[in-house]
């Protein structure tokens, strides 16, 4: 399993913990949402799941990523 920690802006609320763990889910990664230090720590297979993946994931729930 491979770790990643993403930078995300618009995060504000648990609806968007839900939002961005629920979307993690669903392409087979793991995320913790820290919305008060604007952070995702993300475990996944990097075999089957690629940090771009992910990225574009929090992006289509309409969050920002910073690179």
């Amino acid at each position: 399993m491979q770790e990643a920690t993403v930078k995300v802006q618009g995060m504000s609320c648990r609806s968007c913990v839900r939002a961005i763990e629920g979307a993690l889910d669903s392409i087979g990664a793991e995320g913790r949402v820290s919305f008060e230090q604007g952070t995702v720590d993300v475990q996944h297979d990097e075999a089957k799941v690629k940090l771009a993946d992910i990225k574009q994931a929090i992006q289509n729930k309409g969050y920002n990523v910073v690179a």
